[in-house]
């Protein structure tokens, strides 16, 4: 099957490194990020979780969980995990998910045969606190994936979600937003009482809603 944004996220039970889990009662109200690896002691992957691991006071910050999944036993992730740690200088401290049967895999499309019919690719997805899909994202094997802007998708998520606004291109937190297109002008002056700047009808730019001045 394939995911597509605004759908609920496929629930599960499985094993992992922190015990079995059901993944909708582990998300509970939290942000998630659910993302894939071929297979352990890969190293690609490992510079990934390592990554992943460092930036855990962010992750906090935005009440956002992750968990990471691949084809390989639980056993053979315990053992990567002191790799990651020995070589990323970053204890992995969330879940990975033992995916041996694939199940997981399936749910979520993360078998792509053409590429490889027997390992998971390599994919991240954001799942927002009604377990909605918000991002998918599928990387090629030789490419390490970006979380800098895995960490800027979900702020701008979450900014959007509570101000009528939308990120322009290689927005970062706290520079200036879009005002969304169906705020009309007289709402607007309700909304950002500070006024705006109007490049065009449709393309009117404001400062970030609770940025300090």
């Amino acid at each position: 099957m394939s995911i597509h944004l605004g759908e609920t996220a496929p629930d599960f039970e499985q094993e992992t490194t922190v015990g079995p889990i059901r993944f909708h009662e582990w998300l509970g109200s939290s942000w998630g990020i659910l993302f894939s690896h071929p297979k352990d002691f890969t190293p690609v992957c490992t510079t990934e979780l390592g990554a992943v691991a460092r930036l855990a006071p962010e992750w906090e910050k935005r009440n956002t969980k992750v968990i990471g999944l691949s084809v390989d036993p639980v056993g053979s992730h315990r053992e990567w995990e002191q790799d990651i740690a020995e070589t990323q200088g970053a204890h992995v401290t969330f879940p990975l998910i033992a995916d041996a049967d694939g199940r997981v895999a399936a749910l979520y499309d993360m078998i792509h045969p053409a590429a490889d019919p027997k390992v998971t690719v390599r994919t991240v997805f954001i799942i927002d606190p009604d377990k909605k899909i918000r991002l998918t994202l599928t990387y090629p094997p030789s490419a390490g994936r970006n979380f800098d802007e895995v960490l800027r998708v979900l702020d701008s998520l979450q900014l959007t979600d509570r101000h009528k606004v939308t990120t322009p291109a290689n927005w970062r937190n706290g520079e200036d937003v879009i005002i969304a297109p169906s705020v009309s002008d007289e709402q607007a002056r309700t909304l950002f009482p500070e006024g705006w700047k109007t490049l065009r009808p449709y393309l009117r730019l404001v400062r970030q809603p609770g940025r300090p001045h």
